[in-house]
């Protein structure tokens, strides 16, 4: 999707491959576990996984009703543990703007709506 604001000096955004296996849980659920995972830095966030969504248990999760917009990657929508276990676990930018291509197909996890968010070397 073209359009979107420009990261820049004021908002840097960088995208590069995770050098670590990530692994999410859910209790004793496995959500993700990625040897393929992307680390997005944006200005002063925390970084975040991006993982691809073919490592993600996507029957684990269904879609939710929540959308959002942000002005350098696009609109996110959002996913839910299936099963009441939590709501809005994940987000994913489906369409998202030409210069964020990179995580297209990739989902992210609020850590502090997972129950781990866990690295190790990768095998």
């Amino acid at each position: 999707m073209q359009g979107g604001t420009q990261p820049g000096p004021n908002h840097p955004i960088s995208v590069e491959p995770a050098d670590k296996k990530v692994i999410v849980r859910i209790g004793n659920t496995v959500l993700a576990e990625s040897r393929n995972a992307l680390i997005l830095r944006e200005a002063s966030l925390p970084p975040v996984f991006y993982i691809p969504r073919n490592e993600v248990a996507m029957m684990e999760l269904s879609s939710s009703d929540t959308h959002t917009h942000c002005p350098y990657k696009g609109d996110a929508s959002y996913f839910s543990a299936r099963g009441g276990a939590a709501k809005d676990v994940a987000w994913s930018y489906e369409d998202p703007f030409d210069h964020m291509s990179v995580i297209k197909d990739h989902l992210a996890f609020y850590p502090d709506r997972v129950d781990a968010i866990e690295t190790a070397p990768r095998d």
